[in-house]
C-alpha cells in the first residue's frame, strides 16, 4: 500500500450513494480489468466493448495504459516500482468511476499479480472483473504494429514485458479471452454477454 503522507485531512461522505447513481443510469458500476501482454488485444477489445455498450444506451469508459501515461502517470517509467505505482493510481481512479456507476474498461499490461490483487482489494466485492486477454509472446510479436517487440529484442527498450521483464498470468480471472483463437468481434460479444449475465447492465 502507498504511504499516507498527507495530514490534517478528513474523509467526506457523499449524500448521494452509488445505488442512487446506478438507479439513474440503469446499470451497475464495475471495473473490467483487461490484463495481458502488449499486442494481446486489450485496447481493441476495450474500445469495441465501450462502443457496444454506449450503443445500447449504457455509460462506459475506457482507461487506456498509453493514454494514462500521457497525463496522470506521465512521471512514471517502467521499473517494477513505477509499474506498481502506475497500477495503484489507475486502480484508485477506476474505483471512483465504479462508485459513480460507470462501467469502466481498463487496458493495462499490469504484469504483476500482486498489483492486480491490490486493485481488486480496494474495490467492493463484485465490483472488479479481471479479464485475462491471453496470447503467446509469438502471437503478440507477430502483431507488433508499434514496433515495440523489435526494439525490445534489439535492446532499445528495457524492462519490456514478455521479453526482458516478466508477466504473471492471473491465477483465477473471471474471464479468459484467447485472442489467438477467436476474432475480436467474438471476444467483445463474450465480454458483453458476461456483463449482461452477471447483471451489470441493469440497476
Amino acid at each position: 500500500m502507498a504511504e499516507q503522507r498527507a495530514t490534517n485531512i478528513t474523509w467526506h461522505a457523499h449524500a448521494v450513494t452509488r445505488e442512487d447513481r446506478e438507479k439513474v443510469l440503469g446499470q451497475k458500476g464495475v471495473t473490467v480489468w483487461l490484463t495481458g501482454l502488449s499486442g494481446s488485444g486489450k485496447s481493441t477489445i476495450a474500445v469495441a466493448a465501450e462502443e457496444a455498450l454506449v450503443g445500447r444506451g449504457r455509460l462506459a469508459y475506457v482507461l487506456d495504459g498509453d493514454n494514462i501515461r500521457h497525463g496522470l502517470n506521465k512521471n512514471l517509467g517502467f521499473s517494477p516500482e513505477d509499474r506498481t505505482e502506475n497500477i495503484r493510481r489507475i486502480g484508485e481512479v477506476s474505483k471512483l468511476f465504479t462508485e459513480a456507476g460507470v462501467i469502466v474498461f481498463t487496458s493495462f499490461i499490469s504484469p504483476y499479480r500482486a498489483d492486480r490483487d491490490l486493485v481488486r482489494a480496494i474495490h467492493q466485492p463484485g465490483r472488479f472483473v479481471e479479464v485475462h486477454v491471453a496470447a503467446s509472446v509469438e502471437t503478440c510479436e507477430s502483431r507488433d504494429v508499434k514496433g515495440l517487440y523489435k526494439k525490445a529484442r534489439a535492446g532499445e527498450i528495457r524492462e519490456f514485458t514478455g521479453i526482458s521483464a516478466p508477466y504473471e498470468e492471473p491465477s483465477a480471472p473471471e474471464l479468459v479471452i484467447d485472442t489467438s483463437s477467436e476474432p475480436p468481434e467474438k471476444s467483445v460479444d463474450r465480454l458483453v454477454s458476461y456483463l449482461e449475465a452477471k447483471g451489470y447492465l441493469e440497476s
